[in-house]
């Protein structure tokens, strides 16, 4: 009788030592974050919808009905109140059997009857007051990982990445669980704020892992553009994948597919990182008030910011938008976002390897400009494929945006402060999540205050008017004590020396990290 095979586990053991396990698992872990968050974009709107007026229609049924006969008027008063043809027309039906309707009023109910206003809820007041609603709904995540990002960033200082990664993807399971069986606004609301504290460890510690096992610039770059691809795979999957488990199979069944995926991903992240183990970081990093207070961390920070707000703001108004003038049903709300999310990807993959060579600070003057003129172009569209070519130029560049970014944070670190990275990737989460906490909660009322077009043009302005400080990142100088520690050949910190000009990376000496321990 043989022994068992243990090939799986001894690989799964020899993988502790490669960073690419390490790159796989915050891709992973990136991917599941972000298809939670837009799987819901285009169920929530509708599913409140739905369910405001399974309540309305609840109430009518339960209340006694009128003994008296039934006119034209109040029939139209009814009917409005419903806003669904299918169950009057049986009223109808048996009030003519009953004897119960006049014969003046038959006319104007059969005129009424032909019409499907439910199709096509234009200028629906529950529909319009729900921008506010789904706004606020959608930024709720993003605030509280707004306020969550400052303490994860220097507690993975002290306790290492490996443990707020796994703590991270506990939270995610619950905030899953949550929304599957949500069956209130209140509890959405509640599903959606845990999320954001499950967010925030996962994006901070994911990160700041991978900064810290690749070392050099330019394999940094590489690395975070694959991760990132993992973000843009969950924003492509996630909204098609919503609407159409939505529309066919129900609200709990994406969910719950979800929810078996991050278990997956917490018995990877149990065999390979170990996370019982706290592997604190060697030296003090530099302070999140220090370095919030360097000039050049805030100008990258608000790229990220400003370029994500642009679809942030889209993901709750464009829905809703579409549903008031192009009578969009339930799954293209979602596959509206396809093009967004094939070019975010796209994008991410691509410029991860070119932004190094072309300039990081010059891929993301040009993608904020790109973003700027997409995000003004999306009011122009007339039906669902005018949408295609905009949301395409939105995606693209915000992906061009974002793989230059996250990699000059740790570039900027790296040349300005101590090289330990939890607290720099703190702020570049706090800079997205201040994109998708302003973007859908201000324009929400922005698009019922002024309309969805004035919206566009506000975001796409901003954009633009952004994009020129981008210049100030082409050369940054490193600090004078910073300097003086990379000329000193014998200081054992593992770090490179950059020129400030072509960014090429020089070796002060062999670090030998093939491999993670």
């Amino acid at each position: 009788m043989s022994l068992p095979d243990f090939s799986l586990l001894r690989w799964l053991r020899e993988g502790r030592q490669s960073r690419k396990f390490i790159l796989l698992i915050v891709f992973i872990a990136l991917l599941l974050d972000n298809m939670l968050l837009t799987v819901v974009v285009p169920i929530i709107p509708s599913y409140l919808y739905s369910m405001k007026h399974q309540e309305n229609t609840t109430v009518l049924q339960t209340s006694k009905p009128d003994t008296g006969p039934m006119t034209a008027n109040t029939f139209q008063s009814i009917y409005s109140f419903f806003d669904n043809s299918v169950l009057l027309t049986g009223n109808i039906t048996e009030g003519l059997r009953q004897g119960d309707l006049h014969q003046t009023s038959t006319e104007p109910m059969a005129i009424n009857v032909t019409s499907k206003p439910s199709d096509c809820p234009k200028e629906d007041m529950d529909l319009l007051n729900e921008n506010v609603q789904v706004g606020l709904l959608f930024a709720s995540k993003a605030t509280v990982q707004l306020i969550t990002n400052p303490f994860i960033g220097p507690m993975t200082n002290r306790i290492g990445y490996q443990l707020p990664l796994f703590v991270g993807f506990c939270i995610m399971f619950l905030s899953t669980i949550m929304f599957a069986f949500a069956g209130s606004y209140a509890l959405l609301f509640i599903a959606r704020s845990l999320q954001g504290i499950g967010s925030s460890c996962s994006s901070v510690a994911g990160m700041g892992l991978l900064a810290s096992v690749y070392t050099d610039d330019q394999e940094r770059g590489n690395a975070m553009g694959v991760a990132l691809g993992g973000l843009a795979l969950g924003v492509l999957v996630g909204p098609p994948f919503g609407s159409v488990m939505y529309e066919f199979v129900g609200k709990t069944a994406p969910f719950i597919a979800l929810a078996a995926l991050t278990l997956m991903d917490g018995a990877l992240q149990l065999f390979i990182l170990q996370p019982s183990k706290i592997q604190p970081e060697s030296q003090t990093g530099t302070s999140l008030f220090t370095l919030l207070k360097d000039p050049y961390i805030i100008i990258a920070a608000g790229a990220i910011c400003f370029a994500n707000m642009a679809i942030a703001m889209l993901e709750p108004a464009l829905p809703i938008w579409m549903m008031e003038t192009m009578c969009s049903s339930k799954w293209q709300l979602g596959v509206a976002f396809i093009p967004a999310s094939v070019s975010y990807l796209i994008g991410t993959n691509i410029f991860g390897v070119l932004a190094h060579k072309m300039g990081r600070w010059f891929c993301s003057l040009l993608g904020m400009i790109i973003v700027g003129i997409s995000v003004l172009s999306v009011p122009f569209a007339r039906n669902i494929y005018g949408l295609i070519a905009p949301n395409f130029g939105v995606g693209f560049a915000i992906g061009m945006v974002d793989s230059s970014m996250m990699p000059i944070m740790g570039y900027l670190v790296d040349l300005r402060h101590v090289s330990v990275y939890g607290s720099v990737y703190a702020i570049a989460d706090v800079a997205f999540c201040l994109g998708y906490a302003i973007g859908p909660s201000i324009g929400g009322a922005i698009a019922k205050a002024i309309g969805f077009p004035w919206l566009m043009t506000i975001i796409g302005i901003i954009n633009i008017l952004f994009a020129p400080l981008c210049l100030f990142l082409r050369s940054p100088p490193a600090k004078e004590e910073k300097m003086a520690i990379l000329m000193d050949h014998s200081c054992p910190v593992k770090t490179k020396m950059y020129t400030q000009d072509s960014m090429q990376s020089y070796p002060m000496e062999d670090d030998g990290l093939e491999s993670y321990e």
